[in-house]
């Protein structure tokens, strides 16, 4: 019988993990947590805070027990069975996610995090749809309750499924601009930052000689985000030498233990240039080692490693890297419509993102320019209109044998912890492609800019 801890033990416990992930040591990390886990079996806050260790160490269903185990314990508490749903989501139980959601509701009615959650999980109906509940909602919210922003992506996402597009731009105009003033964002320091890398990686450091880590293992799958990565992803892992880490930071934090202590963005870049690049590699495999996973090669789908690409390219020359493109103004519009929980701050403002994408753009015409052949681009919607061919096209760049089981990835079990999470559990759809024609007009500014900097709005 395990002995539960005291909650001085558990947090030192807890922090020893963290500082093993941030480390590398993910296999450590994960050893430990669990654990934790065994002696934490009678305490549901406890096994909240591993559940959520769990899931940055790409542990989803270990998460799944303990956010299961933790609602017995306390089956009134909304928060306990908010992250329960949220796990359900994650592993492709979308029905048990939906029930859950309508729990927490009952449960806790200002939770609005769980409405967006629930009128995401599947396409809304005229039949049975959340709209009159969600306009009652936010009609009954303070014009500047932090609660009006998920309620008004939710509206937004409803209206949309339901055809009532002005209705739908016009709650996501709301609720973006109020998302926007509550952060502290100039897209100017991701503009710098990118240009700088383009700077600091000249052509004559991206092709020259350098010691380099010699593996084929990695397989890195980035662009931006709502690109079509994780799409990709369940594809490719969809073979029976390839397995998913999903999106993780490992490479980040390779990067930082090398470096050390910098200033900002702009130092990392700067002194990103002049590490060793071969024990970059080295760091990297060892972390990804640490998932303790047995396949031949492991996909790496953080998106944004677009930004990393010129490092993957000389600390690991034998990874392979695909990039995903998408129409640009479809692509912008899928992020834009987007509450994300974390990161992506250029999202809330249609300038923001019009500025960050053409930042974006160049630097993908850098790498493309500077490192010939170093990755394949791959065209949403020359996925999505030709699935067999183009994914024949992707497993000859990773030198694997067709399997027949890409066709059908959607069938798969393995966990997606990404905004697409009920997406990638259908069958490939066309109905995203051109999706920003309904918003032709609202959009008609933004394209403008684009074009201004010679961006093509609607290449072939």
């Amino acid at each position: 019988m395990w002995q539960a801890m005291s909650s001085k033990s558990f947090h030192q416990s807890l922090e020893s993990a963290k500082q093993h992930l941030f480390s590398g040591r993910v296999r450590q990390a994960i050893e430990l947590l669990s654990e934790l886990e065994k002696q934490s079996q009678q305490d549901a806050l406890q096994l909240q805070n591993i559940a959520e260790m769990y899931v940055h160490c790409g542990q989803h269903e270990r998460a799944g027990k303990c956010y299961a185990r933790s609602v017995e314990l306390r089956p009134s508490d909304p928060a306990c069975v908010y992250n329960l749903a949220t796990s359900k989501l994650a592993l492709g139980e979308l029905e048990e996610a939906e029930t859950l959601f309508t729990r927490v509701i009952k449960l806790k009615p200002d939770d609005y995090g769980a409405w967006l959650n629930r009128s995401s999980l599947k396409k809304q109906t005229r039949e049975n749809n959340h709209v009159e509940q969600l306009k009652y909602v936010k009609a009954h919210l303070e014009a500047d309750d932090p609660g009006q922003i998920p309620i008004c992506y939710a509206l937004a996402k409803e209206l949309e499924d339901l055809g009532h597009y002005e209705d739908s731009f016009a709650f996501l105009q709301e609720g973006s601009h109020q998302r926007r003033l509550r952060l502290q964002y100039d897209v100017r320091d991701d503009e710098e930052v990118m240009q700088r890398i383009a700077r600091r990686f000249k052509p004559e450091l991206l092709q020259g000689p350098h010691p380099q880590h010699d593996t084929q293992r990695p397989v890195f799958i980035l662009g931006l985000p709502r690109s079509g990565t994780t799409l990709v992803d369940r594809i490719v892992s969809s073979h029976s030498q390839v397995a998913s880490l999903g999106e993780h930071d490992t490479l980040a934090y390779a990067l930082m233990q090398q470096i050390g202590e910098a200033s900002g963005k702009q130092e990392l870049v700067e002194q990103s240039a002049s590490i060793d690049f071969a024990e970059l590699g080295r760091r990297y495999c060892d972390g990804i080692e640490g998932y303790g996973n047995p396949a031949a090669r492991l996909i790496d789908k953080t998106p944004q490693n677009f930004l990393y690409l010129g490092l993957i390219h000389l600390a690991l020359p034998g990874a392979k890297i695909i990039h995903l493109r998408r129409k640009p103004l479809d692509s912008c519009y899928a992020i834009y419509k987007t509450l994300f929980r974390a990161g992506y701050p250029y999202s809330y403002s249609l300038q923001d993102m019009g500025r960050y994408y053409i930042a974006y753009h160049r630097l993908m015409e850098h790498w493309r320019r500077h490192i010939p052949g170093g990755f394949l681009d791959v065209d949403y919607e020359k996925l999505v209109g030709d699935q067999e061919n183009q994914s024949r096209r992707i497993f000859d760049y990773l030198e694997l044998d067709w399997e027949d089981a890409a066709l059908d990835f959607h069938h798969r079990s393995e966990p997606v912890a990404t905004a697409s999470a009920a997406q990638v559990r259908q069958p490939i759809y066309h109905s995203s492609v051109n999706r920003w024609r309904c918003y032709e007009r609202q959009l008609k500014p933004f394209a403008g800019k684009l074009r201004e900097h010679g961006i093509e709005i609607d290449p072939v």
